[in-house]
């Protein structure tokens, strides 16, 4: 007995409503947070020119994704953490179901080619003015963009063109791809196989990347002959690592997978770390650990 259907009902975390209110006010200081931490890096880059080099400037970029990334999920979140009506159109599912795909298979590209020129930098530092310049950091920024945007529409019009049945609940706090594939009465077959492969394509080669990049890095460290250059350098790279591991474990886990089978609540758990906790990080890690950053920062607040 199929139906159309015209909204869903998001059901969130905890429906006691001592939980909601806790977590409502968890979700908007972590919210209000890295909105600010992210703006401020933007600002600082924009605003002080010894910043305007391609490492900057990806950080930049990264920063207004997270901006972004963390819009199209938490506010949503939080305003049904409040509402006695927790529900969202089915237009505005599927565009937040576009913008999670879309970003964060951005940011998966962006944190390589962050990654990359972190190597660059580190273990071939006399060649990097020559390999990284102006040209090749607006191509690769721009590739990631690009990349992004195309790759999140095949599996949302997927999504978009299955029959919903009369049942319209959502065990998740945002569209996400499982829950809605699960409460789908199509046959999601194809659908399932479509978003493993780009999961799989995405996400192992831009974690593989980013690992070989980062393992180069720990292996030039080692032959830094200077121990506080060294602990300083691998201090940072391991930090960057920590992030980036933070931020594929659960995707990994979650979409590279022939069937999504996960338990809800498991599901919930790991969509938090890589949609509110690695945003919330991702300022401190690669701005607030960089001694040009926060020399940068000074001036821009005391000049």
């Amino acid at each position: 007995n199929v139906t159309a259907v015209l909204e869903f009902k998001l059901l969130g975390f905890s429906s006691n409503p001592y939980h909601q209110i806790l977590l409502f006010m968890v979700g908007l200081v972590t919210y209000i947070v890295t909105i600010l931490g992210n703006i401020i890096i933007i600002l600082v880059v924009t605003l002080e020119s010894q910043l305007h080099s391609p490492m900057f400037k990806f950080l930049q970029n990264l920063s207004f994704l997270e901006v972004c990334y963390t819009t199209t999920i938490v506010p949503k979140m939080l305003s049904n953490l409040l509402a006695k009506r927790k529900s969202i159109s089915f237009l505005g599912c599927m565009a937040q179901l576009y913008y999670f795909i879309f970003l964060g298979v951005m940011e998966c590209y962006l944190l390589a080619v962050m990654a990359y020129d972190r190597f660059l930098a580190i273990c071939q530092p006399l060649q990097y003015g020559v390999i990284m310049t102006e040209e090749s950091y607006t191509r690769l920024a721009t590739g990631s963009w690009v990349t992004g945007v195309l790759t999140g529409f095949l599996p949302c019009l997927m999504v978009s063109r299955l029959h919903f049945c009369s049942y319209n609940l959502i065990d998740h706090f945002f569209c996400d791809i499982s829950p809605l594939l699960r409460l789908s009465c199509s046959d999601t077959t194809v659908t399932e196989a479509v978003v493993f492969i780009l999961s799989f394509l995405v996400l192992s080669s831009c974690f593989l990347l980013t690992l070989v990049s980062y393992l180069l890095i720990i292996l030039t460290i080692l032959k830094i002959p200077s121990a506080s250059g060294k602990r300083v350098t691998f201090s940072t790279c391991s930090s960057h690592l920590m992030v980036v591991t933070i931020y594929y474990r659960p995707m990994i886990s979650m979409y590279v997978r022939p069937t999504y089978n996960l338990s809800s609540e498991l599901s919930k758990a790991a969509s938090v770390l890589y949609t509110v906790v690695t945003p919330l990080l991702n300022p401190v890690i690669y701005s607030l650990r960089n001694k040009a950053f926060k020399k940068a920062l000074g001036k821009t607040v005391f000049r």
